[in-house]
């Protein structure tokens, strides 16, 4: 398990974390206990919720491909 997060979260060589990969993986939990959080404490909006994980998803995936020509190779 240790080492398909790691896969996820380093660039290319697999040893260099990425600091976007990192902060995408923190934005998505950050939505996702928000709006558990909003489901146990009241009503979440479905529609603010897929726009919220759509908002975060596009903007990580971005910046990784922004990025992915300046990877240290393998």
């Amino acid at each position: 398990m240790n080492d398909i997060i790691k896969q996820l979260l380093t660039g290319k060589d697999n040893t260099t974390y990425d600091l976007g990969r990192v902060s995408w993986l923190v934005g998505m939990f950050a939505v996702i206990l928000l709006a558990a959080y909003e489901v146990l404490h009241g009503t979440v909006s479905l529609r603010e919720l897929a726009e919220s994980l759509g908002i975060v998803s596009a903007a990580g995936g971005a910046s990784v491909a922004m990025k992915s020509k300046t990877e240290p190779d393998q």
